[in-house]
């Protein structure tokens, strides 16, 4: 059996969970039915009616864009825009197409950590991690079944932490109950009050899979009862959040690594501050509009901050203490379609993987 658009689209959303995306964003199937046999995949940064045309000429039929097609709601498609014109093809002509945003941006393998490779920097960590994305679950077993549990609950996705894999605390006490006449206890006898010794186990997990992990937990768990609590963290989650920074392969002027970051990114043109005196070390970036991340720049001690969309008057909160570098928008993102396409051809080895050629970016320098 082949695979189906759902299977890609569930890949990709095991990769940048939807949970991770802002609250404005629309990363998701934008059309396109879930079920149909995948014929081929079209990568791009933007879907435009050129890129639906490339698609149609390829055979593919499904498009994996980064920015979605569809931003706002949608009240009518009657062709009156780019938008609706490129939704009306797509659908006229089965192509799906799907959209992975700002949850692309804030896994710790996403758009940031291609420039990062692009840019050669080692030793790369996210920029702003997310708050508030992390939970733990306490819970209590019987000894003796506590490596069945443990077992379900960290396939569900929880004891990861960092580069750390089934993470646990663990605690031994005595459980105390009694069933009632109705009750069918794993030990003990209804009406009789029942001393259990159980383990008392806490792991971490993202908080988009609660459900998951307590269902695998319960499933597992040999209690017809079990005794739980979920409690949200203020913690950081250091693998997802905006912007990433590194270290450079070497040191290098302001003027040379303008040159280098030209040479890498396929620059025709750079916008930035006052060159600072001494060597470029340490680099933030954030791919697309990114300069809400200035202060974490700042404060993480990056020489330069290479980002887009940078207003004529947020220049001037560099302050000169460091290099803010506005490269584009199209350009600060263009390479995700490759990042993209990579994943899918390592996943989908059967699956035709394309990268579209058409040009979409709608700036143009001359």
């Amino acid at each position: 059996m082949g695979y189906r658009i759902q299977d890609v689209i569930s890949y990709l959303e095991r990769l940048a969970p939807p949970a991770y995306q802002e609250g404005y964003d629309n990363a998701t199937l934008i059309c396109g039915d879930r079920k149909e046999g995948l014929k081929g995949v079209v990568c791009t940064l933007d879907c435009t009616e050129a890129v639906v045309d490339e698609a149609i000429q390829l055979g593919a039929n499904l498009i994996v864009a980064h920015h979605p097609i569809v931003f706002k709601g949608l009240k009518s498609l009657t062709g009156r825009n780019y938008v609706e014109r490129t939704v009306i093809k797509a659908i006229k002509n089965d192509i799906a197409i799907f959209a992975i945003h700002t949850n692309l941006d804030h896994v710790a393998l996403g758009v940031n950590k291609r420039i990062c490779e692009r840019l050669g920097l080692t030793h790369t960590k996210i920029l702003q991690p997310k708050k508030q994305v992390l939970s733990k679950l306490d819970f209590f077993v019987p000894v003796e079944k506590k490596g069945e549990v443990l077992d379900a609950v960290f396939a569900a996705g929880a004891g990861q932490i960092g580069e750390y894999k089934d993470c646990s605390f663990q605690l031994e006490g005595m459980g105390t109950f009694t069933p009632s006449d109705n009750a069918k206890p794993y030990s003990g006898k209804p009406g009789t009050p029942q001393f259990e010794k159980e383990i008392r186990i806490e792991v971490i997990l993202p908080t988009y899979l609660s459900n998951k992990v307590i269902s695998a937990m319960k499933k597992a768990h040999p209690y017809e009862e079990v005794a739980y609590y979920l409690i949200s963290l203020e913690n950081e989650n250091q693998e997802v959040g905006a912007g990433m920074i590194g270290t450079m392969p070497k040191p290098m002027d302001s003027g040379e690594f303008l040159d280098y970051l030209k040479e890498k990114m396929n620059l025709r043109i750079i916008k930035h501050t006052t060159m600072i005196s001494g060597k470029i070390t340490k680099v933030a970036v954030c791919g697309g509009a990114g300069v809400f991340l200035l202060p974490d720049a700042k404060r993480a001690g990056a020489d330069v901050f290479v980002t887009s969309d940078v207003k004529y008057h947020e220049f001037f909160d560099a302050e000169d203490q460091l290099i803010l570098c506005d490269i584009g928008h199209y350009e600060s993102e263009i390479f995700t379609k490759e990042l993209l396409g990579e994943l899918l051809s390592q996943n989908f080895p059967n699956i035709a993987v394309y990268l579209t050629k058409v040009v979409t970016n709608p700036t143009s320098y001359r």
